[in-house]
């Protein structure tokens, strides 16, 4: 992998490199975007570069593009996954701080982590290359104190430091930390590649369509769910049971669908956990859920088109007789309500709600509302 093979993301590539060319890289970046869109591997190619020994110019139509040589001792041990200069900073950190044996998994990126993998290791010299490279993963998972703690490097840091905060909302990130930093945006992919890129991965053209719709530009999502299919979870199964359902979704029925659909989401959640062993279990069980409210917004969202620019097409463009039973029981303004409860259920699961009561609390929503059919 290096700099040119990251599709989709020409503009923040180029940013970088008249940055590294006019040898004026900041010392802090914001990578802004989407989940997903290739934000952790221009910033894990834009490491591997600043770190190399023997750094690469190739000639091209808009100027030289540099990239890492690929053979040199700090690529090679990058690649290793053990340079002693690149330093990813992640939650799941937590387990290894002086004070973090034993404690759960956190869902905000907490202060110890901060301090002890960025703020205490930054001041040290480079032990092999002239850099030093950080990567925060989930940036937005930063807390105020984190913040706050963060602040002093990034206000003065050292000449020989990189420091790149991967982010998917900007919005909470301090203002003074968006002042300090350079923000390079990152835009989604584009859906035609993202199915091409799912079918290479052998998932047929049906599945692969609709992930790629699904996953709203993010390749990575895309891939994520596909792997999941691939390795039997069954994704594609439960979306279409769970449109039909919520079609026909009644206030008799919530309490057995709501446990349905927690027995799904840890079904689901158990295949992703063998597929992503780094992440923590509780995580994962947060994703699956997510994924299945995902589902449903798409059905509304759906739903709410066919209302009003029925030549628009659809996500669940292989049911469109669920939709059409969804469209004619919510009109755009009550399809727009219930994607707004699907949006405060995903709240509900960030700060560790009980999944029966969420899934009730939305099937509740569904069900309570919109015209009955006959």
């Amino acid at each position: 992998m290096s700099l040119k093979d990251v599709f989709c993301q020409d503009k923040a590539i180029s940013l970088l490199q008249r940055a590294y060319a006019a040898q004026r890289m900041s010392h802090a970046y914001i990578f802004a975007g989407p989940e997903g869109v290739g934000k952790f591997k221009v910033a894990g190619e834009l490491a591997r570069l600043l770190l190399c020994e023997s750094p690469e110019l190739e000639k091209t139509c808009g100027g030289d593009f540099a990239d890492s040589c690929g053979r040199c001792n700090s690529c090679r041990l990058f690649d290793a996954g053990s340079h002693p200069d690149f330093n990813h900073v992640y939650k799941e950190l937590r387990k290894f701080t002086r004070d973090g044996k034993g404690k759960p998994p956190p869902v905000d990126l907490p202060i110890d982590v901060v301090r002890e993998f960025l703020i205490e290791k930054a001041p040290m010299r480079p032990t092999l290359s002239k850099r030093k490279v950080f990567v925060v993963s989930e940036a937005e998972r930063l807390n105020a104190s984190s913040q706050n703690c963060l602040l002093k490097v990034l206000e003065e840091p050292p000449e020989y430091c990189c420091i790149i905060l991967l982010c998917t909302r900007l919005d909470r990130l301090l203002a003074t930390t968006r002042s300090r930093c350079q923000t390079i945006r990152f835009s989604t992919i584009d859906d035609d590649r993202i199915i091409a890129h799912l079918k290479e991965m052998d998932l047929d053209g049906t599945k692969a369509g609709y992930f790629a719709l699904l996953a709203q530009g993010s390749l990575g999502r895309a891939c994520e769910w596909a792997r999941l299919e691939l390795a039997g979870a069954e994704l594609y199964r439960t979306k279409k049971e769970l449109i039909g359902s919520i079609a026909d979704c009644r206030l008799g029925g919530v309490t057995e669908l709501a446990e349905k659909l927690v027995g799904e989401s840890a079904r689901i959640a158990s295949v992703w956990t063998d597929l992503d062993e780094s992440t923590s279990r509780s995580d994962i069980v947060r994703r699956s859920q997510r994924t299945l409210i995902e589902m449903v917004i798409s059905g509304f969202h759906d739903a709410m088109t066919l209302n009003i620019t029925p030549e628009k097409g659809a996500v669940n463009f292989e049911q469109a007789g669920e939709i059409k039973k969804l469209a004619r029981r919510f009109d755009p303004e009550s399809a727009a309500e219930r994607i707004a409860d699907c949006y405060r259920m995903q709240g509900w699961i960030e700060v560790g709600v009980n999944g029966k009561l969420i899934f009730e609390q939305l099937l509740l929503n569904i069900a309570d509302s919109g015209k009955l059919q006959v």
